[in-house]
């Protein structure tokens, strides 16, 4: 199709992503829809995962009650009972969660830095026919009633394939292939919008759904969406390197190449620029799901005494922080930079997560929520500023590493949040939230400095125009507009 192709930097004729890279012209949809959908299976899939296996290990036990709602709870040896079958049922999510890490940290460095040369299409498609042969086996072991250990198949198959975070990894990547610089911080927040808006209907849709049905029916619609989705990334999806390298899948140049990406440039400091804003990332996403797996057990407990409706109501203002950051972002880079929302962001984040260590009533907590309507508005530009830093053949490596960072933080945040929380209740209920305020300050400092160190960058440049062309090329994350040059794709 017409498009816009970027000429190579390195030949002088324009800086760009380089050669092979696709400009597709205007903001039309690409790679939205397959966040979306994605999204949208996972959130659905994880709840009624955890509600088979609560059922079966119940079903073992004989343990007949309902779980705990608001503040009432089990009496005598069906307390007990409980309690054993809450603790199996956690065991065995983070076997299986450990399990998909474990593979998936194998294969998704392998997919990335292999998209780079072979293309974005393939680990576009071969995670969706993994997360499709995950949802077939769950469903096949749910219907001929097999151990629950037998769900750890499908999550290694999901693993071996590349899983949901190679997703985000080519998605994130072809976004930086399309997209010139000043742009892409805003096309990279547009797709955490999507997760954001898929992770509300999610929740709303599994809910009564389960109520209704069970949790098996449903299971079906999280089959069809990851089929979909790799129909979509097949069809749909036009490939955005245009110029490939044959390369093969299987080899350790790949490994090779994420661990370049990180050690080289340090003439230019790109290498301590690229590290420290990997692990603000780090930070900021680990506060982000331990809040995230200690929100709903605040909420169950006294003085709050949530209802299961309620609860709902929090995670839908929870998920629309990713819609309402969105918009925010895009008004606030008319007049300010990007390490200034950053800032922005994180500053949102703590002000809610202080609200939340002190809410004794729903009043209290929805303010916390409502002070939150900026928090992930941080993020997409972490993730741009990493981006801008890499070269053009180095998109797929990045993002790859980026994708096992956020697994590992997922394991990180459940060990010490679930941790800290049980273990602070005697002085401070809402202790938990207050540490992570505490750890989102460490990452406001490093993007602060960072962004200072930038902003050096450019003043020199004007103190020394001869030098601007130099300096173009010896400073990747600058945010100087692009030119294009129209031809065919």
């Amino acid at each position: 199709m017409p498009g816009l192709q970027e000429t190579d930097p390195a030949s002088g004729s324009g800086p760009g992503p380089g050669p092979g890279r696709c400009r597709l012209p205007g903001a039309r949809l690409t790679v939205e829809p397959l966040v979306f959908l994605s999204m949208l299976a996972l959130v659905l899939q994880a709840p009624l995962s955890t509600q088979y296996i609560f059922q079966r290990i119940s079903s073992e036990l004989g343990f007949s009650g309902n779980r705990s709602r608001g503040c009432n709870k089990s009496q005598g040896s069906q307390a007990q009972l409980e309690k054993e079958v809450e603790t199996l049922t956690s065991h065995w999510n983070l076997y299986i969660n450990v399990g998909g890490f474990a593979v998936g940290l194998f294969s998704a460095t392998l997919l990335g830095p292999w998209s780079d040369r072979v293309g974005r299409r393939p680990i576009l498609t071969l995670p969706g026919i993994g997360l499709s042969l995950q949802a077939a086996v769950y469903l096949i072991v749910m219907y001929q009633e097999l151990p629950v250990g037998f769900l750890l198949i499908g999550r290694l198959l999901s693993g071996l394939l590349g899983d949901f975070n190679s997703i985000l990894a080519g998605c994130f990547s072809y976004i930086a292939d399309i997209s010139d610089k000043p742009s892409r911080t805003f096309r990279i927040a547009v797709l955490e919008a999507c997760l954001g808006i898929a992770g509300m209907f999610g929740s709303i849709i599994g809910g009564q759904w389960s109520k209704a049905q069970g949790y098996i029916i449903p299971f079906w619609l999280v089959l069809a969406l990851n089929v979909v989705t790799v129909i979509y990334a097949f069809v749909f999806i036009e490939e955005s390197v245009t110029v490939k390298r044959p390369g093969k899948l299987l080899t350790m140049e790949h490994y090779r190449s994420v661990y370049r990406l990180y050690s080289s440039g340090q003439e230019t400091g790109r290498r301590h620029r690229l590290c420290l804003y990997a692990l603000s990332l780090f930070i900021m996403v680990t506060v982000h799901f331990g809040v995230k797996d200690i929100l709903v057990l605040f909420e169950l407990s006294s003085p709050l005494c949530w209802r299961s409706d309620q609860i709902g109501y929090g995670l839908a203002v929870e998920h629309m922080t990713y819609l309402s950051s969105l918009l925010a972002l895009k008004m606030m880079q008319y007049c300010l930079g990007d390490t200034w929302i950053a800032e922005i962001g994180l500053l949102s984040n703590v002000a809610g997560l202080v609200t939340f260590s002190v809410a004794a009533n729903s009043t209290v907590m929805f303010t916390g929520y409502g002070l939150r309507f900026l928090a992930m508005a941080t993020t997409p530009v972490i993730r741009a500023k990493l981006s801008k830093l890499a070269d053009v053949t180095e998109q797929g490596a990045l993002f790859a590493s980026v994708a096992c960072v956020e697994s590992a933080c997922s394991l990180v945040s459940t060990l010490v949040f679930n941790s800290l929380y049980p273990a602070t209740l005697h002085f401070m209920k809402g202790f938990t939230f207050l540490f992570g305020a505490a750890l989102l300050l460490i990452p406001a400092g490093i993007v602060g400095v960072l962004g200072c160190e930038e902003r050096k960058v450019l003043y020199r440049r004007f103190e020394s125009p001869a030098a601007t062309a130099v300096n173009r090329d010896c400073d990747p994350a600058s945010d100087h507009s692009e030119q294009v040059t129209p031809v065919t794709c």
